[in-house]
């Protein structure tokens, strides 16, 4: 057991004087006769523990007082649920722990001897400044929220970590001053919540045992391994590289918290759907159980035929709960390699994204019946994670392969060429000299960076609507076919396939997702297209409609593709009329001062844009050359939104855009990766500035549900004030231009993963039918003149 913490703002005395009080206060009230005498009894017992009501001070007397405070707690810690709650009573923040549940008993049995409670990242100024901040609320009445859940992680008997919750309940605490304990002013709390990482300020407004903890707590703990685990693991996924032997180790030991198997194995085969064959992964720690230590196998020797038909073909788990029977009956490469490395159950999950197959997670144990396909189940939440992160790494992998297939270095652009050059002088005369060169990054210090993105509005629901319609279109074609076909010939196969496509339809007409394509082509591949080849040759009629049919499908994948054709030649239009627009205006740009400049195109067009001394060769740097760009940026962004709508009345369907500036007022470094052929952001801190961009599309207007991106406005992102005076001016002299309406909104952003205190400027943006809007050169010189 601990002792109580000499560094701590509470003297703590553990006493029961609020139970007994209570016990007396209701004794007279109480109706029952039985529970009255009782409680008479428990307390006359009590009267002769002085010590309980009054408290004590040294942990080591509650082995003393064991019995008469089971005595007395009996109510609270009922013995009919003692082996079920995993109770305790307790001292906060003190790890001490008595008249513990039968069940938390065993639990910290199961742990071990050397095991030592503790709570999970919490050191001793942490617990301190919390104990601090509970003074506050409870005597004080601050209202500081500190919701902070507490944690406790015991392993069980076989070794296996579990997750405890922690909840306290203080209704039998009482806090008080000490006399000689000094005053806490409002203006002291100012200070202390303005620096609660200083735990020297918190000790000195607030010093070690000035106030009194006098009373317990009572501690309830709940298994949260399984919630916890799996948090872990998308928290892994999600933000590391599945690649290093101690991620995969980790990732190991999650999974065994999962299915609670301390000796659980896994391991990953990636599928290679173009040659049809199983590959390892890079990473040589990474196991395989299909290939073990082959390199690549094909499939149709990999596993056996059920194996194939689940995993690549229908995309469910494949169990194999006995292998010791499948290996009997089966002379494939994953029977043999399972053998070889004793597993005797096992559970192949498909790692698949819309159809396709990725990879194959294997999981392992040595023990007949303990992977099953009711426990399977347990990867249904799990596996749209793995299934990023795969996905993920293979696109990294292939950007890759892209890189090497590319020249040396790529195109550079023209205002950095100089640079560029100058390097590639050195890198000759270095080689001519001993024959021993390399190509340097090239680095830019102090360059300030633009960013903006015009993006098609809910582009994934439109392309989902473009593929709703051309599902049910394809149904409602071959419903006809088999309609008239029954009237010819009344085959019992015709009604089951149109109920079978009536039934699909609903379901898509209902919802779609991600497996509603995936399933309709296995409706067409298996039952549909077999037919139609019969169905050719009932009459010349529905011959002429069966080759009508295949004229709509594409190719590929033997599904109509009129809808998405629409879509995707629209937002191909846009993208190539927004890149060649902005491209064309950078052309005046590069005028106002050399810059560097790059555009790419996703659902829309993003640009960045560094300006800075160190990218212009002995030219120099005067911040208006910023402001002249900011300007310029804003006004081309508002003829491209213009362009945008303005190239629609010519598209397939009709889409709506949103703009977003994002203004950073710092300067960074820039360096070229020869590596990556490409600028990146150079040092940790101006990873921030990355970071933002990724996410500022997705943030909402604080208080709101409300995306700060809108159609039909400009947003402008920035986080200081100088930024919001400045782009105000824009705003105003491009009113008068005749850019913008009058709807200017001033808002505060809602902190999204990394990034806080954001806020946002959003004005209404006015559309022309002309197609260069106004007709003016914009330039900073104009702005001045006018607003001075």
């Amino acid at each position: 057991m601990m002792q109580q913490m000499k560094d701590f703002p509470l003297e703590v005395r553990i006493s029961f004087h609020k139970v007994i009080e209570q016990y007396e206060e209701q004794i007279e009230s109480i109706e029952s006769s039985i529970s009255r005498e009782h409680i008479k009894k428990m307390l006359d017992y009590i009267s002769d523990y002085p010590q309980l009501s009054e408290g004590f001070e040294d942990p080591k007397l509650l082995k003393k007082y064991k019995e008469p405070i089971k005595v007395l707690l009996d109510d609270l810690f009922p013995t009919i649920l003692t082996n079920n709650e995993i109770k305790a009573a307790s001292v906060p923040f003190h790890n001490i722990l008595f008249n513990s549940s039968r069940r938390l008993k065993q639990i910290l049995k199961n742990a071990g001897e050397d095991f030592e409670l503790s709570f999970r990242n919490l050191d001793e100024d942490v617990i301190y400044v919390m104990a601090c901040i509970q003074i506050l609320k409870n005597y004080y009445g601050y209202k500081i929220d500190i919701s902070r859940p507490l944690y406790y992680d015991i392993p069980d008997e076989n070794g296996i970590k579990k997750h405890y919750r922690i909840a306290m309940n203080a209704d039998f605490v009482e806090v008080f001053p000490k006399d000689d304990t000094p005053e806490i002013t409002q203006d002291d709390v100012d200070l202390l919540l303005q620096n609660v990482d200083k735990v020297e300020l918190w000790k000195e407004k607030i010093p070690p045992k000035s106030y009194v903890f006098k009373g317990f707590t009572i501690t309830n703990l709940t298994d949260v391994t399984i919630d916890e685990a799996i948090s872990e693991l998308k928290t892994a996924l999600l933000f590391e590289e599945i690649n290093e032997a101690e991620e995969l180790r980790k990732l190991e030991e999650i999974f065994r918290s999962i299915y609670k198997i301390s000796d659980l194995r896994v391991g990953f085969t990636v599928f290679n759907k173009r040659e049809m064959v199983f590959e390892r992964m890079d990473n040589k720690e990474a196991s395989s159980y299909i290939l073990d230590k082959e390199l690549v196998n094909d499939c149709d020797t990999g596993i056996c035929e059920k194996g194939f038909q689940k995993l690549i073909d229908e995309n469910t788990y494949f169990v194999i709960s006995n292998v010791d029977d499948y290996v009997s009956n089966n002379d494939n490469l994953l029977a043999k390699n399972l053998k070889k490395n004793n597993v005797k159950s096992c559970l192949l999950a498909p790692i698949a994204k819309n159809g396709k197959l990725l990879g194959i997670l294997e999981l392992v144990s040595e023990r007949k019946n303990e992977l099953n396909s009711i426990n399977a189940i347990k990867l249904d939440d799990i596996l749209p994670y793995i299934v990023n992160t795969v996905e993920r790494n293979q696109n990294d992998f292939e950007n890759r392969v892209k890189a090497v297939i590319q020249s040396e270095c790529t195109s550079i652009h023209p205002s950095v060429l100089w640079v560029f050059e100058k390097e590639a002088k050195q890198f000759i005369k270095d080689l001519d000299k001993d024959g021993l060169a390399s190509f340097k990054d090239i680095s830019f210090k102090d360059v300030y960076p633009l960013y903006g993105q015009i993006d098609i509005v809910a582009s994934s629901e439109a392309r989902n609507e473009a593929i709703k319609k051309d599902l049910l279109d394809q149904l409602d074609i071959i419903l006809d076919i088999i309609g008239k076909a029954y009237k010819i010939e009344e085959l019992p196969i015709y009604d089951q396939v149109k109920y079978r496509i009536s039934d699909f339809k609903k379901e898509i007409e209902d919802k779609l997702n991600a497996s509603s394509e995936q399933k309709v082509f296995n409706l067409l591949h298996k039952e549909v297209n077999p037919l139609m080849s019969h169905l050719k040759k009932q009459s010349d009629e529905i011959k002429k409609l069966v080759e009508e049919y295949k004229k709509k499908l594409n190719p590929e994948t033997g599904i109509v593709y009129n809808h998405r054709k629409k879509y995707d030649e629209t937002v191909q239009q846009i993208n190539r009329t927004m890149s060649r627009y902005i491209d064309k205006k950078q052309v005046q740009a590069q005028e106002i001062y050399p810059h560097y400049f790059e555009r790419y195109k996703t659902d829309g067009v993003d640009h960045n844009i560094y300006i800075g001394a160190s990218m212009a060769n002995k030219k120099p740097f005067n911040k208006v050359y910023l402001f002249n760009l900011r300007l310029w940026q804003l006004s081309t962004m508002c003829e491209m939104e213009n362009r945008f709508y303005q190239l629609q009345e010519n598209t397939p369907i009709k889409l709506d855009a949103a703009s977003l500036i994002l203004v950073y007022n710092s300067t960074m470094s820039i360096r070229y990766r020869m590596d990556e052929k490409k600028f990146d952001v150079d040092g940790t801190y101006n990873a921030r500035y990355e970071i933002i961009k990724k996410r500022i599309d997705k943030a909402y207007v604080k208080g709101t549900e409300e995306r700060v991106t809108q159609k039909g406005k400009m947003t402008i992102v920035y986080s200081q004030s100088s930024d919001e005076r400045e782009y105000l001016q824009y705003i105003k002299y491009l009113q008068a231009k005749k850019y913008f309406g009058e709807e200017v909104e001033v808002l505060e952003l809602e902190d999204v993963q990394g990034v806080v205190g954001l806020k946002a400027i959003r004005v209404n943006i006015l559309y022309s039918k002309d197609n260069d809007h106004p007709q003016e050169t914009i330039t900073y010189e104009d702005l001045m003149e006018e607003l001075h």
